[in-house]
């Protein structure tokens, strides 16, 4: 019998995930819900979810899998809502930058046998660069050659993490094992300081006297800066960073003194100097990119070793595939 798994939460990441579960019907059935009913019957549209449940406690009442793909603002209210709901062995997993905080959440409101495991997606290369958040920025390989972090609190079942484990393989990603603390440090450099620096910068330049003339020769760098910046991802960008104070101080610290050495050359009449530190950025980003596009994080490592198979990983850490299917067919033998 197909495994369930319920996605809340249908913008593009969550639509994306039911995109690249649609190619294994066999194997999965997919329930999507949104607060938006017009979000939802896009999604369905699309393919994206088999079947769309607008009352949310029904929802996630059936599911083998909860999806949680919301910004952080909204989880903890979402998880208080469904929590009773959960079936016994089902388990809850979220794709937001905060772990080690909606962990947290969870040990609180989840009820015992039900399991939480955080997802951390990494996009596929072809989609790094590309506009929008919403179900019209859905694509059924957005994940395709991405890591995937999977990360849990001490103690967590074997099934829960091989769960997860598969869903990451069966969306085309590369799955690893992290740290909550370890992947929330990454995530506050990765995600929340571009993000915070694009604030920042809106704020400023909006805020210019002169902000009427230059809005109207602002073009790709501004929009670059400030495209995370829509309606719908701010609550959840300041829940996440409200909760992440000591990196984040850190980190702004740090753009802080770079930016400072910017304008120090600058002041000082130093194109030299101006010149090399602008260099080594574009050299450093160059190479990142480089390495990003290729996806093959153990050759940039380690030397040029081929990178295993995700199914071939999987296998290795935690026994293969077909063990997510059984556990749905033991249940319904019992």
């Amino acid at each position: 019998m197909a495994v369930q798994i319920t996605i809340v939460g249908l913008g593009q990441i969550g639509a994306s995930m039911g995109l690249a579960l649609a190619a294994h019907k066999d194997q999965v059935t997919t329930v999507g819900h949104d607060k938006s009913a017009e979000t939802a019957q896009r999604a369905k549209k699309l393919g994206a979810v088999d079947k769309v449940e607008f009352n949310l406690p029904h929802a996630v009442a059936k599911a083998d899998v909860v999806v949680l793909a919301l910004p952080t603002d909204q989880i903890y209210e979402t998880i208080r809502i469904v929590a009773q709901d959960l079936r016994e062995d089902a388990v809850l997993m979220e794709t937001s930058p905060a772990k080690a905080l909606v962990s947290a959440w969870a040990g609180e409101l989840l009820p015992p046998k039900r399991h939480y495991v955080g997802l951390t997606p990494a996009l596929s290369p072809l989609y790094v660069e590309a506009a929008g958040t919403g179900v019209e920025a859905a694509h059924a390989d957005l994940f395709d050659h991405g890591m995937m972090g999977i990360s849990a609190p001490p103690g967590t079942s074997g099934d829960a993490l091989q769960l997860a484990a598969s869903l990451a393989t069966l969306l085309g990603a590369v799955p690893y094992f992290a740290d909550q603390v370890e992947i929330d440090g990454v995530m506050a450099s990765a995600h929340l300081l571009p993000e915070l620096a694009g604030a920042a910068l809106a704020n400023f330049l909006i805020g210019q006297p002169g902000w009427s003339d230059i809005r109207k020769m602002a073009g790709r760098p501004f929009t670059a800066a400030t495209a995370c910046l829509t309606a719908g991802e701010l609550a959840g960008l300041g829940a996440a960073a409200a909760n992440d104070r000591q990196n984040l101080v850190r980190l702004l610290d740090g753009l802080g003194a770079s930016l400072k050495e910017l304008r120090e050359a600058i002041a000082a009449g130093d194109d030299q100097g101006l010149l090399a530190r602008l260099g080594q950025a574009g050299e450093g980003r160059a190479a990142w990119w480089t390495e990003r596009a290729r996806g093959d994080w153990n050759a940039v490592e380690r030397g040029k070793v081929e990178l295993p198979r995700a199914r071939d990983i999987l296998k290795q850490q935690i026994g293969g595939l077909d063990k997510l299917f059984r556990r749905g067919d033991r249940r319904d033998e019992e």
